[in-house]
């Protein structure tokens, strides 16, 4: 059984050795995220997206009667193909499948079982 210490030094460890495999390495992103678990909620999650995002979560886990259907936080995962597009008069977003690779707890990024979630990014429309 791995202490709760050499649990974390194998997962840092694991995250040093990420370089010596470009192909993983570089397609590994880390940032804040919504995802969920269908691309229905994820879709539902931008069309109820006010600016609040912690209400529009909480109305799309109460739908699927779910309490972790969509839930935020920061993530390391990959990105997969844009899945469609949703126009709300908030905006135009791309939905996207992720794989989930690592999430931030309050002890500090832990590895995760690799599992696909759909999030969100929204599509800057700005005429240059």
């Amino acid at each position: 059984m791995l202490t709760r210490i050499s649990s974390y030094a194998l997962g840092i460890a694991l995250l040093c050795l990420l370089p010596c495999f470009p192909a993983w390495a570089q397609n590994i992103e880390v940032g804040n995220a919504i995802f969920c678990d269908t691309q229905q909620q994820v879709e539902r999650f931008v069309t109820l997206f006010e600016g609040n995002a912690e209400k529009a979560i909480r109305a799309v886990n109460a739908e699927a009667n779910d309490p972790t259907a969509c839930v935020g936080g920061t993530i390391a995962f990959i990105r997969g193909p844009e899945i469609t597009t949703a126009r709300t008069t908030n905006g135009t977003f791309h939905i996207v499948r992720v794989v989930v690779v690592g999430i931030l707890t309050e002890a500090g990024f832990r590895r995760a079982v690799p599992t696909a979630f759909f999030s969100f990014e929204r599509v800057d429309e700005r005429v240059a």
